[in-house]
C-alpha cells in the first residue's frame, strides 16, 4: 500500500469510510468516487483516475473489510461466492457515504461518476440495484454479479423489484483472459440491463489487472457522456 503522501493527500476519517479528498478547490464540478479492488488500498486507482480525468474531484474511499495488507468491501465465501449479509450492510452504509461525502464537498452526484475494479465495481453494481438513485454513472472494471437470488426463509437479498436504472449509464469491461471472472460479465451485463441502465460492454485482451487501455476507454466513455450531458 501507498499510504498518506503529499500526492495522495491525508486520509480522512470523519465519515463512515476511510477516503482521500484529491483535486478539491477552485471550479472543477467533475467528480469520481474511486473503488478499489480487494487486498489493496483506496491509493490504487489514483493514478489510473488521474489518467482519466486528470481535472476531476477524486474521492478515493476505502472498504472496511481486512484482508492480508489491505481492505475489501464485504465478506467473501469463495472467489466468486459473498457473504449476502456484509453486502447489504456494506453497501447500505456506502450509501450513506455517499451521499454525505458530496454534501460536505459541494459535489453533484448527477454528475458524479463511480469508478470500481473488481471488489469494488461489485460494490458499485450492488449499491446500483440496492440503493437506485444515487449512482448515475458507472465504470465497472472487471466485474462480476454477486447479489443471489434469496432463499425462501431470506427475502431480504432480493434488490428491490421495483428498482429502476432507467437514466443510469454503466460501462463494463471484462478481460478475454480474465478466467475466474470475466465468464461472470455477460450477466451483469444482462442484470443491469434489465433494470433499465444503459449499458457499454466492452471486453479487451487482458487478464484481470487492469491499465492503460482501460483507461483509455473510460475516459473515451466519460467524454461522451459529457457530450450528452452538454447537448
Amino acid at each position: 500500500m501507498m499510504g498518506d503522501s503529499v500526492e495522495n493527500g491525508p486520509l480522512l476519517m470523519d465519515l463512515a469510510f476511510p477516503y482521500r479528498l484529491l483535486g478539491a478547490g477552485g471550479s472543477r464540478r467533475e467528480c469520481l468516487f474511486l473503488l478499489h479492488g480487494s487486498g489493496v488500498d483506496e491509493t490504487t486507482l489514483v493514478p489510473l483516475a488521474r489518467q482519466i480525468a486528470p481535472d476531476a474531484v477524486l474521492i478515493a474511499a476505502r472498504g472496511r473489510i481486512p484482508q492480508e495488507d489491505g481492505f475489501r468491501w464485504f465478506e467473501r465465501i469463495t472467489p466468486t461466492r459473498f457473504e449476502q449479509q456484509s453486502i447489504l450492510a456494506e453497501t447500505a452504509a456506502f450509501a450513506a457515504f455517499a451521499g454525505e461525502a458530496a454534501k460536505r464537498h459541494g459535489l453533484d452526484l448527477a454528475r458524479t461518476t463511480f469508478l470500481g475494479y473488481s471488489n469494488g465495481a461489485n460494490l458499485v453494481s450492488s449499491l446500483m440495484l440496492l440503493h437506485p438513485g444515487i449512482v448515475r454513472g458507472a465504470a465497472l472494471l472487471r466485474p462480476m454479479p454477486v447479489l443471489e437470488m434469496p432463499e425462501p426463509e431470506m427475502p431480504e437479498l432480493e434488490p428491490a423489484p421495483a428498482a429502476t436504472l432507467i437514466g443510469t449509464r454503466t460501462l463494463i469491461i471484462a478481460g478475454a483472459a480474465d478466467e475466474t471472472y470475466g465468464p461472470f460479465a455477460p450477466a451483469l451485463v444482462t442484470l443491469l440491463s434489465r433494470h433499465g441502465s444503459e449499458i457499454d460492454a466492452r471486453i479487451i485482451p487482458s487478464g484481470h489487472e487492469i491499465g492503460e487501455p482501460d483507461a483509455a476507454i473510460v475516459k473515451q466513455w466519460l467524454a461522451g457522456q459529457a457530450a450528452i450531458q452538454r447537448s
